[in-house]
């Protein structure tokens, strides 16, 4: 699978809104998506968050969609996947890049997936400092806050509505 053209136009068009380069999103599976998407993971992850490399990549990837954010030079600057389960893991977004709705690309796209999928609920598991990020595009924490490799996270869920009609937010 590859990225709509329609996602790539709205990415465009807000990235010069606000005089940023846009980015375009690729959507595909492990084997399509592997380099890309463990550049960025372990640049965010492993370098930047000190999150064991050994716990960064998991069996779940080879059954999950990914989508990838590149930088118009065609680099790397995005990542996270959606897996079977409807859980939506692994957003990361070069430092670079923050701040240019880079992670809320990649989120729509994987959420145009799930609903393509038939999935009803979304969930994932936010690190606390992100939740603000997850709450405008939809997402309501649920439960209290926990440790996961060794950053503070919470559970957050996202409702789809059926196939065929447009999520209200995000």
């Amino acid at each position: 699978m590859s990225g709509s053209g329609g996602k790539d136009r709205r990415g465009r068009a807000a990235a010069r809104q606000h005089g940023q380069a846009p980015v375009r999103i690729r959507v595909g599976d492990w084997e399509q998506m592997r380099a890309a998407a463990t550049a960025v993971r372990f640049a965010v992850f492993v370098r930047e968050q000190g999150i064991p490399a050994e716990l960064e990549l998991d069996e779940r990837d080879a059954g999950a969609v990914h989508a990838v954010a590149f930088a118009p030079s065609g680099a790397p600057v995005g990542t996270g996947r959606l897996l079977p389960d409807a859980h939506i893991g692994r957003m990361a977004v070069l430092p670079a890049a923050r701040g240019q709705g880079v992670g809320a690309a990649i989120l729509r796209s994987l959420v145009a997936v799930a609903q393509v999928k038939g999935m009803q609920e979304l969930h994932l598991h936010a690190q606390s400092s992100a939740l603000g990020f997850y709450e405008r595009l939809g997402f309501v924490a649920v439960g209290d806050e926990y440790q996961e490799a060794g950053i503070a996270h919470r559970t957050m869920a996202r409702s789809l509505p059926p196939p065929g009609q447009r999520p209200t937010r995000g």
